[in-house]
């Protein structure tokens, strides 16, 4: 094992070239908990090595689904700097869906700490500049047993961590699925609850098999307007507009897609946040999605009843210089004038 320039180990053995989105076991997780006995206040988290947990077979979440996930990266930059993206974003949706899936939640404050603690203690496994990121996933889960409906007695944050390279490779190809619906209103749709996935597992795969990345779900009420991909906010571009679906309960709040407004704005495009209408889905003279793991990236095409759209892609594309101011901002490259960027280092 080599040392790094700041004293610590480093992956010399791994060929960072060929890092995909898939898990690599890392050192190190941290976790916290919480029971009803200590009136629902977190005790100190650690960390400890990478590996399996015990469950109770009657915990909340194993039975009736009691739990969240959030997702952020750390990135190094062109100066060896590790960096965090707007953490607290991250922490104050977890509050958000903690309030509607009845758990508490650790504080802005505990949750940013926990995410250091957990980047910093694998920073071995955090890619060199433009090779990937970190991924690292908190969890809160209902831990406790409660063999009838209702919140676990006791709550567990924890946090892994694992590197990645690009979630995607290249444009992306639509199906647009308008008999499975991804949330309802009044739904969970607007928290990143676990069980808004599973069950449009199906559909996916089913897409998938057709030679399709991915579904794009309409909304559950009219299946007229356009909501979002199985894991990430869409954008349409017409002219020197820039619409996305409002977030109105049933779309997730995306911390990407909500930087991404803020960018465009930035840089001189109108930015609307409304109901969009598949038709003008499919008059876009452009479409790109974002999110924390493919971040900024362009669709190829939506397919509708056979009936297949082709957007423009590659070089000179809006998606491409959001992109680019996006990850410039992220990785140090381009000066953070928003304090959205966090040294971690």
């Amino acid at each position: 094992m080599e040392m790094n320039s700041n004293g610590g180990e480093k992956c010399n053995f791994f060929n960072w070239d060929r890092l995909g989105f898939s898990l690599i076991p890392t050192d190190y997780m941290y976790t916290m908990s919480c029971s009803i006995d200590q009136k629902f206040t977190f005790s100190q988290g650690k960390l400890i090595p990478y590996g399996n947990i015990q469950l109770s077979p009657c915990s909340g979440i194993l039975n009736y689904g009691q739990g969240l996930l959030e997702g952020l990266k750390a990135y190094k930059g062109e100066d060896n700097h590790i960096r965090l993206f707007r953490p607290a974003e991250n922490a104050l949706r977890m509050q958000t869906g903690a309030e509607r899936m009845f758990m508490p939640s650790p504080s802005v404050g505990q949750f940013i700490d926990a995410v250091k603690q957990t980047a910093l203690a694998n920073k071995r496994w955090i890619p060199p500049a433009g090779k990937g990121s970190l991924y690292i996933r908190p969890l809160l889960m209902g831990t406790g047993p409660t063999l009838g409906l209702g919140p676990a007695p006791e709550c567990t944050f924890l946090i892994y961590a694992s590197p990645v390279g690009n979630y995607s490779m290249g444009p992306l190809h639509f199906l647009v699925e308008d008999n499975v619906y991804r949330a309802i209103p009044g739904g969970t749709g607007g928290i990143k609850a676990i069980t808004n996935y599973s069950p449009v597992y199906k559909a996916i795969l089913q897409a998938k098999a057709k030679g399709f990345s991915d579904v794009l779900f309409l909304d559950a009420v009219t299946r007229k307007t356009i909501e979002e991909a199985s894991g990430c906010n869409i954008f349409i571009v017409k002219g020197n507009v820039i619409s996305t679906p409002a977030v109105n309960g049933s779309v997730l709040p995306g911390i990407t897609r909500k930087s991404i407004i803020e960018i465009a704005l930035d840089i001189g495009y109108q930015m609307e946040e409304r109901s969009i209408l598949l038709e003008e889905l499919l008059d876009a003279d452009e479409a790109f999605c974002t999110g924390t793991a493919m971040v900024v990236n362009p669709v190829g095409s939506v397919t509708y009843h056979e009936k297949r759209i082709n957007y423009k892609t590659g070089a000179d594309t809006v998606s491409q210089k959001l992109l680019a101011n996006l990850t410039g901002i992220q990785t140090g490259c381009i000066e953070d004038k928003k304090g959205w960027t966090m040294k971690i280092d």
